[in-house]
């Protein structure tokens, strides 16, 4: 079992569920934007919010968010100073790699944590590693070796990470880091790209780790508006079995046996059950080949037919309802079974 760290009083590890996290692409320094953007992202979902502390500028933002109710993380690449001066600033984690820091540096930060009792990911990035061509195993023991110069400062207050933006390499190295450590770990796909693939290379790479049962946070990395990320982990977590309270709606393809408006019905069943925080399943089936049979799990249901259609409950149909109240019967149905 991994072990457990907590941010704020938040979890990471051991069984504790899995938490989600984006990262802010404002100019830090500008508090009410930065501020309104942390907002956004904690209304979508968002356990935790990262932002990039470049300079020591940010630092009136970091003590603004600090006051939040949702626990922020510094970014903070070479310069050890900064990431002393986000931790008395109130910062509830910071993300380093420990390979940019000077030695003394290094120690200098370690401490702060230590004394303020925050967590520390270790982040190694492929693209940040320099001298050899970074296989998976490479940047896996790279990520233990940065652990160990932090370990070796008696401090194990620690979240791993190791990502790179090709999913093959990045599935491959978190499978040797999970073998290798009890630490938990951050997962997610570097520089991913636009969400239109971002999301579908994402979804692959981070599927594959949930379903190995590896990964205790993560973050879906999109050239997007960060509140897409939070979406897609959402998704994510969902279609991985990961989060099971939500409304499942199910839908067959259509083909030429349809006779009803699966598409919409569908569609506008999610849009009004997407914010429910309970595990329920719709099905919205075109036919009856497809019907009750193949949705089997669902609380309830439509089978279309030509003029009329089934709406079952349980697995049993308890009445036909026309063709054009089918939308109405289903949203009932919800208000009264969900």
């Amino acid at each position: 079992m991994k072990k457990t760290v907590y941010v704020r009083s938040i979890p990471i590890g051991g069984n504790n569920r899995i938490t989600i996290q984006s990262m802010t692409n404002t100019d830090t320094e500008d508090i009410e934007a930065t501020k309104s953007q942390v907002k956004q992202l904690r209304q979508a979902g968002a356990d935790f919010v990262r932002v990039s502390l470049p300079s020591m500028d940010c630092m009136k933002t970091v003590k603004e968010l600090a006051k939040g109710d949702i626990p922020i993380i510094g970014d903070i690449h070479f310069d050890h100073k900064i990431a002393i001066a986000a931790v008395e600033s109130g910062i509830d984690k910071i993300r380093i790699n420990p390979s940019n820091f000077p030695k003394q540096g290094l120690a200098d930060t370690v401490k702060a944590c230590k004394e303020a009792n925050i967590p520390i990911r270790v982040g190694v990035n492929k693209g940040s590693v320099k001298g050899f061509e970074a296989d998976a195993q490479k940047l896996a023991l790279l990520t233990l070796e940065s652990a160990k110069r932090i370990e070796d400062l008696d401090y194990d207050n620690l979240v791993l990470a190791v990502k790179a933006s090709d999913v093959k390499t990045t599935v491959k190295a978190y499978r040797i880091l999970d073998k290798m450590c009890s630490y938990p770990l951050h997962i997610g796909l570097t520089e991913a790209g636009p969400p239109q693939f971002g999301i579908l290379k994402s979804a692959v790479a981070i599927g594959s780790l949930l379903l190995d049962n590896i990964g205790d946070t993560l973050r879906v990395s999109l050239t997007a508006h960060p509140v897409e990320e939070v979406k897609a982990a959402i998704n994510i977590l969902r279609a991985a079995g990961k989060d099971t309270e939500f409304i499942d709606i199910i839908a067959c393809p259509t083909c030429a046996r349809t006779c009803i408006n699966v598409q919409e019905i569908a569609a506008i069943l999610y849009e009004k059950t997407k914010d429910i925080r309970k595990k329920g399943k719709i099905a919205v089936m075109g036919c009856i080949v497809n019907g009750i049979g193949e949705s089997k799990g669902a609380k309830f249901g439509v089978a279309g037919g030509k003029d009329k259609s089934s709406i079952f409950l349980d697995g049993k149909i308890i009445k036909t309802v026309n063709n054009e109240e089918i939308l109405q019967e289903l949203l009932d149905m919800a208000k009264r079974y969900l």
